[in-house]
């Protein structure tokens, strides 16, 4: 038996790798059930972060306990074939439809029914071997850069529980961190798997759109033709773990290969790419991006550390379209617009997503496929742009994560400027359709993480994760 909280090394709060997990489950050091339990006890020892909305542990442990009777039955000789992610504990966020588990997307405006079955990306993870412990803590419909709602607690980040652990995906975040969970699945429409993995000091991989399969099932454009802005992918302590993770999510059944664990393994040998570094963002056009002293020296740092890599560093001088922060503001909240509420429940919409709910139901379908058709406008320059070299290398969030209540506080308007001048990095990505991935590179004394954001080609979610094994090594 291993202690998958790590004995007595410098990092005992926390469990083992998700690839440590997988050895250990499949050599018969470790049970499915005996996984669980720890993943399950340690949730309640952090319930006060706030991670998660929902726990399943009866559903668990019984899922755990089938994993346990496949794993007895499999002969010895075969064991090495289980399932990618046999018997490893996840959590899905609460915008994601688990069989038999409400979801609630963070708001009170509805009812919150069991799921009569699982969504597409939680049957490919089951279909993977991995159980879900519950639902994590998200904002309203997944709409922000940090995880506060009006009906569970907020997510708070474990490297300053005072501070916020980022959206969407925040619990989902805070529960890796905090070493409830190797590792996570997220989701990412505007920044919500780089922006909690930021605060948090996480690896996050936002695939390009169409990398996992599962994304494509509504297809690449929105209903009012803005690109499809929302990916699927992985939050990890380690490159490695999220390279798991990707290939388990994009997997066909019975698939044993996995190219994304493989290239993080030969990471050391890539050298020699072009990386354009730039601090500049398309917000700019509308308000000042003011970067902390810690978030240039995240950026500056992780240019010296890949140059001592061999790769070429070059000074990147991109420029944004004005339109951009209103033509996405329009196109992030154009899906309002359809949204259909039950009589009365407009008055339990969080104050942001009431207003901007309202600007949406206002405006003319002409004004959301003007601001679609900028997008994709905008999509087409900076592809062509950040192409100039093989990677592109910005800061990752602006200032420390802010504190709990910070955003609600204010006005809508207020509220989202915050959101825009935190992390003015992230949405272009989804916009371009691109991956990205965010390393974190420097700890502040009082605890605090700084981290970049590497933006690649379509198809280069693999050099990505390499490049964050380089990063993270150094």
């Amino acid at each position: 038996m291993i202690d998958i909280f790590g004995g007595t090394t410098a990092n005992a709060d926390f469990p083992a790798t998700a690839h440590e997990l997988r050895s250990a489950i499949q050599a018969g050091e470790l049970s499915a059930r005996e996984a669980v339990a720890c993943s399950l006890a340690r949730i309640a020892d952090r319930a006060d972060l706030g991670a998660f909305v929902t726990v399943t542990a009866e559903l668990s442990l019984t899922e755990a306990a089938a994993r346990d009777e496949h794993y007895a039955a499999t002969p010895r000789s075969e064991r090495a074939q289980l399932p990618a992610l046999h018997g490893i504990p996840i959590a899905h966020k609460d915008l994601t439809d688990v069989a038999g588990v409400p979801t609630t997307h963070g708001s009170a405006a509805f009812p919150h029914p069991p799921a009569s079955s699982d969504g597409l990306s939680a049957r490919v993870l089951r279909a993977a071997g991995a159980i879900s412990l519950g639902k994590t803590q998200v904002p309203e419909f997944g709409l922000t850069g940090y995880s506060e709602n009006l009906i569970a607690p907020p997510a708070r980040n474990p490297l300053d529980p005072e501070r916020t652990a980022g959206g969407s995906s925040g619990g989902s975040a805070a529960a890796v961190a905090a070493g409830m969970l190797a590792l996570a699945p997220a989701s990412d429409g505007g920044g919500s798997i780089r922006i909690p993995a930021l605060a948090c000091g996480l690896i996050g991989l936002k695939p390009g759109l169409g990398a996992i399969p599962a994304d494509m099932q509504r297809g690449p454009h929105d209903e009012f033709g803005a690109p499809r802005l929302t990916v699927t992918g992985p939050l990890a302590r380690s490159a490695a773990d999220a390279a798991l993770l990707f290939d388990a999510m994009r997997a066909e059944p019975g698939d044993p290969a996995e190219p994304a664990v493989a290239a993080v393994q030969r990471a050391d040998a890539l050298t020699g790419l072009r990386i354009g570094v730039s601090a500049a963002s398309p917000f700019e056009a509308a308000h000042p991006v003011p970067l902390s002293p810690e978030a240039r020296a995240a950026h500056e740092r992780a240019a010296t550390l890949l140059a001592d890599r061999g790769h070429r560093i070059e000074a990147a001088d991109f420029s944004y379209d004005p339109v951009y922060p209103h033509a996405f503001t329009t196109a992030w909240t154009a899906g309002l617009s359809l949204l259909e509420l039950p009589e009365g429940a407009e008055e339990q919409l969080t104050p942001l997503t009431r207003l901007f709910r309202e600007r949406a139901l206002a405006r003319p379908r002409n004004a959301h496929v003007t601001a679609a058709s900028q997008l994709r406008d905008f999509a087409t320059e900076a592809r062509a742009q950040w192409g100039r070299t093989d990677v592109v290398l910005t800061p990752g969030l602006a200032m420390l994560p802010p504190r709990i209540g910070a955003f609600t506080s204010l006005t809508p308007d207020e509220d989202y400027q915050l959101q825009c001048e935190w992390a003015p990095y992230t949405s272009m990505v989804n916009v371009a359709g691109l991956p990205a991935i965010v390393v974190p590179i420097l700890t502040t004394p009082a605890g605090q993480s700084f981290g970049v954001q590497l933006i690649g080609r379509y198809g280069a979610e693999e050099t990505l994760l390499q490049l964050a094994a380089q990063l993270t090594a150094a």
